[in-house]
């Protein structure tokens, strides 16, 4: 008898459990508010002004989900906070959603109340990560998420009480061969209202883009405030010449990658290579008005033994992070390499699909002595390296991976520079080549 009691105990108490776990959490009163303003657009639109600021998060979160654009609209017009991060909620780019965005931002205008009452001072448009989503409540984003702009950046045509009172729209770009749904409708919005707002795109992407549309892209949007370029395209040097002038404004750029620029190396004096070669110089002039710059990336770029070495020369400020891939090293290369004074200071170095095997192995190991008080993470793959280059590199690398305490001697000591070498990759393949 207690054995069928237990036993039905054990069954009523899995029924009571199965039925508790299909019930949903219930609403709380914050939920219970949204949804019952979602359900009467032209009663939350009227109730904006007076809606608490603490409910503005989860109303314009949910109208967002549910593809409210009037609700969206207005919400953007009364937005009671200085940044709205509108671009981390967009996964995918949608020209309905961004329309609604920038319909607010006219209505702001329009109204001329943005400089009297509205406390929006930043439409962030970028597709990344804000803490204002997550944080809220009690906590209130800044200028934008992945900083604010340098007091250079603010600098411009306008004066800066004049920069202060306009909004502020900031977003990236990634142009292609053609301008997508989105990007057009955006390109087109900000060339009508170019005097109204302050437009600032901090990371521009050009890969194979006419120069049509970076001639349209940089008459809307002021180069000085990009931190991020990458730049991967088959132009020719003439085109290269073109896009010099824009380059050289891009005075706040922190981190270029550059890819595919290819200029022949094997020309005759006065030639259209020699000509062609002019221009690419003209280009790379240019990076010594980048004082900002800590973070290089080359990826398959070929340049002649003269301008290569101009492109290490004009280099202004120590750089943290440098990383050559497929491409052409040459001995002159690697000594320029090594007595380039703004490299002194590097975090991070990747060499790869670099053919370092006929080089001199001196020069990797001064080259690793140039950088030992700061290097913390060295990546060197598929670079052909042989048995006299891996001789020349170990003496350099055996004071990184001593023992605290020890010195190239073994006797107890301090090391003549510090121990920040975190990661050294080196594939064994590459260990082996050429023997």
């Amino acid at each position: 008898q207690d054995l069928c009691h237990q036993c039905s105990d054990q069954v009523i108490s899995s029924v009571w459990r199965s039925i508790r776990m299909s019930f949903k959490a219930p609403f709380t009163l914050l939920e219970l508010a949204v949804k019952s303003l979602l359900r009467n657009e032209a009663l939350a639109i009227s109730t904006l002004q007076k809606l608490p600021m603490e409910l503005f998060p989860s109303l314009f979160k949910e109208a967002f989900k549910s593809r409210h654009m009037k609700i969206l609209t207005a919400m953007v017009a009364e937005w009671p906070f200085s940044c709205l991060p509108v671009g981390a909620l967009m996964q995918v780019p949608d020209v309905v959603i961004l329309q609604a965005v920038l319909d607010g931002v006219d209505m702001l205008l329009i109204q001329n109340v943005h400089l009297r009452k509205s406390k929006l001072r930043v439409l962030d448009l970028r597709n990344v990560h804000h803490v204002f989503w997550d944080a809220w409540p009690g906590i209130e984003c800044g200028e934008s998420s992945t900083g604010t702009l340098s007091k250079e950046q603010t600098g411009n045509c306008l004066n800066r009480y004049a920069l202060r009172q306009l909004l502020k729209v900031v977003t990236d770009f990634d142009l292609r061969t053609h301008l997508n749904e989105q990007q057009a409708y955006l390109l087109q919005w900000a060339q009508q209202q170019k005097g109204s707002v302050r437009l600032c795109c901090m990371k521009v992407t050009i890969c194979d883009t006419p120069m049509k549309i970076i001639k349209m892209f940089f008459s809307i949007f002021q180069p000085c405030y990009i931190e991020e370029l990458e730049l991967s395209t088959g132009w020719t040097p003439a085109a290269l010449s073109c896009f010099a002038r824009c380059f050289g404004q891009m005075r706040n750029l922190r981190k270029l990658h550059l890819a595919r620029i290819y200029v022949n190396t094997k020309k005759a004096v006065n030639s259209l290579e020699d000509i062609e070669e002019k221009y690419t110089a003209r280009l790379i002039s240019q990076i010594s008005k980048l004082n900002c710059l800590q973070h290089l990336f080359i990826n398959g770029v070929y340049f002649s033994k003269l301008n290569s070495y101009s492109f290490l020369r004009c280099l202004k400020s120590p750089l943290e992070s440098l990383s050559i891939k497929l491409s052409e090293f040459s001995q002159s290369d690697l000594e320029h390499l090594c007595r380039c004074q703004r490299l002194f200071q590097l975090k991070h170095l990747t060499l790869c699909g670099v053919v370092l095997f006929n080089l001199c192995p001196a020069l990797l190991q001064f080259l690793l002595e140039n950088v030992a008080a700061t290097l913390q993470i060295l990546e060197l793959e598929d670079c052909g390296i042989g048995d006299s280059q891996l001789s020349a590199l170990l003496p350099a690398l055996t004071d990184y991976l001593l023992w605290p305490g020890k010195t190239s001697n073994g006797e107890k000591g301090t090391p003549s520079h510090p121990h920040n070498l975190q990661t050294i990759i080196y594939p064994a393949y590459g260990m082996c080549w050429g023997k």
